[in-house]
């Protein structure tokens, strides 16, 4: 991934090279060929590669192995979402939802 060096944003490849993704900058730079290799850009998500972490959504994670207790109910198995909360530097954060009796908590990495 290749950022903007003027605003930061992230920025996409376009005609072989690289253009900032941000409406009010449209800066352009080379083509960072060591990253190129490694990553691919693409020009929508589909939806079927979303996963929703709202309170509502229908999707409710991952299931887990039997590695966490719901301290409501005492089952072990329970939905789980992983969302980067803080820093990159920071481990990201796990959503849990108890598949019996479906209480929410979350576990900081």
């Amino acid at each position: 991934m290749q950022f903007c060096d003027d605003c930061g944003t992230m920025m996409v490849s376009q005609d072989g090279s690289m253009v900032c993704t941000n409406d009010d900058c449209g800066a352009t730079a080379d083509r960072d060929e060591e990253l190129a290799a490694t990553f691919v850009s693409t020009e929508a998500q589909s939806d079927d590669e979303l996963i929703e972490t709202e309170e509502g959504a229908a999707f409710e994670g991952k299931p887990t192995a039997n590695d966490v207790v719901c301290d409501e109910c005492g089952h072990t198995k329970a939905w789980y979402t992983i969302k980067q909360t803080g820093s990159a530097d920071e481990p990201p954060t796990r959503f849990f939802k108890c598949q019996e009796c479906g209480l929410r908590w979350r576990e900081y990495g």
